[in-house]
């Protein structure tokens, strides 16, 4: 079935034998396209243009997704398990209660993204950018996250237990009551923050810049870890604790993100099936 019209998606749909993975490819653009439910499992889409796209509930496991651009589109309650965003654009997009294990999605945009209630546990998400992205109750353990981009976010009660956080500026976020157990916070920017309630037992604070950031009532935080990051006397500490001064601090520039696949030139809707 060919079915024309310009300016949309080119969808290939293959099925081989029952041993071989069925094939998806998506590439052009398809604005509000709408894929709700829909099993796109290791679906391929190659610079493909689905801005206002809605997919509440997909199956995208496995999908690859880099270098696209989903700006404003809805993926609540979709299945992304072990999903490629690498260099993606997902600004404003919603991620509502999705299974994000394992992305695999660095250098992707996810500015103003709303991840609330969110499973990012494992994923890799180096040098993203979620400035004022919403992460409240999101679980991110053992995630990556190595010199993104945290400033402004709401991740009120998050989990960041055991994850990789060196490099990141986590500045003016809101962080109340987030677990950072063991995690690696090395080197990272947390001015402005508030971290009231947080638990920082087992973390790395290794020249953490902590200036101006709020980290009263926290639990784990000893002299001798708050004596490891650089403070001023803005930096609100627990009871009998006292933040040091630092020179020299380094300031953080995030990676700039893979350049993304240039778009198909195909932008008819092709379905072709068989048994």
């Amino acid at each position: 079935m060919v079915v024309a019209a310009p300016a949309v998606a080119e969808i290939q749909l293959q099925w081989q034998d029952r041993d071989v993975a069925r094939m998806v490819s998506l590439g052009g653009s398809c604005h509000a396209c709408e894929l709700s439910g829909r099993d796109l499992a290791g679906a391929a889409f190659t610079g493909a243009m689905f801005t206002d796209a809605t997919l509440v509930g997909a199956n995208l496991r496995g999908a690859e997704l880099v270098g696209s651009n989903f700006a404003g589109s809805d993926f609540s309650r979709a299945d992304l398990t072990g999903a490629g965003m690498v260099g993606a654009n997902f600004t404003g997009a919603r991620f509502s209660r999705a299974d994000m294990t394992g992305v695999m999605a660095m250098g992707a945009t996810l500015v103003r993204a709303r991840l609330d209630s969110v499973n990012l546990n494992g994923a890799e998400l180096n040098g993203a950018n979620l400035n004022t992205a919403v992460l409240s109750g999101a679980s991110l353990r053992a995630a990556e996250l190595n010199a993104s981009t945290l400033a402004n976010v709401d991740a009120r009660q998050a989990d960041f237990s055991n994850a990789e956080i060196s490099m990141s500026n986590l500045s003016n976020g809101d962080f109340r009551g987030a677990s950072f157990v063991n995690a690696e916070l090395n080197g990272a920017r947390l001015t402005g923050g508030n971290f009231a309630g947080a638990d920082f037992r087992g973390a790395e604070l290794n020249r953490t810049d902590i200036r101006g950031a709020n980290l009263s009532r926290t639990r784990g935080l000893t002299q001798e870890k708050v004596g490891q990051a650089c403070g001023d006397g803005s930096t609100l500490l627990p009871a009998g604790l006292s933040a040091r001064s630092c020179r020299g601090i380094l300031r953080i520039s995030p990676p700039r993100p893979p350049t993304p696949p240039a778009p198909p030139r195909v932008r008819n809707l092709v379905v072709a099936g068989g048994q």
